[in-house]
């Protein structure tokens, strides 16, 4: 249960679904179906779903590089928040948003997933949410050339690490596309 008492609601929370960084990530291709599913069961069940974006110089604003995946389009009603950090709360507007959606408990979906995706989920387990990761719609690129693990075993241990981390009055866990249920406790 989240110590966000007061937000009840659930909200889909899709990270770096940028072309560049897709173009580089592992099994890029079934990630972004199963986020696009996700995106499909959260709209038809009215659960918010938020876009998170990230520019550097490696993604410059604007830039066809920037831009999310065509194959995953925001409805221009659907909140969309820029980011400059790997955590999506630090000086971000997540946080505000979140609270206007009365929202307490996040799935997390996107890229990358030893970066963005690890700091925004612990970004949001220390501010109070409850954060589940969808186990099948997070990937990474392949940085075994500087001593990372290949990006399947990245993924793999991300899941597993995720599927039992704890916190006072809060709950996590890692759960697959076909087993999401938004509705539940």
């Amino acid at each position: 249960m989240t110590t966000l008492s007061e937000r009840p609601n659930t909200a889909l929370v899709i990270v770096d679904v940028q072309n560049r960084v897709m173009a580089l990530s592992h099994n890029s291709e079934a990630v972004v179906a199963n986020i696009a599913s996700l995106v499909d069961k959260a709209r038809r069940e009215g659960v918010p779903v938020v876009w998170v974006q990230h520019a550097s110089e490696e993604l410059p604003a604007g830039s066809e590089a920037w831009r999310i995946v065509p194959e995953l389009a925001p409805d221009p009603a659907e909140p969309l928040v820029g980011k400059a950090y790997g955590d999506a709360f630090e000086e971000t507007s997540l946080e505000e948003v979140l609270a206007g959606l009365g929202v307490g408990r996040i799935f997390v979906a996107g890229a990358q997933t030893d970066a963005c995706i690890r700091s925004t989920l612990h970004g949001a387990l220390v501010r109070g949410y409850d954060v589940l990761l969808v186990r099948d719609a997070h990937t990474t690129e392949d940085l075994s050339r500087w001593g990372a693990p290949p990006p399947d075993q990245v993924i793999a241990h991300t899941n597993l690490y995720w599927a039992y981390q704890t916190a006072p009055g809060r709950t996590a866990g890692a759960v697959k596309t076909a087993e999401l249920d938004f509705a539940a406790a």
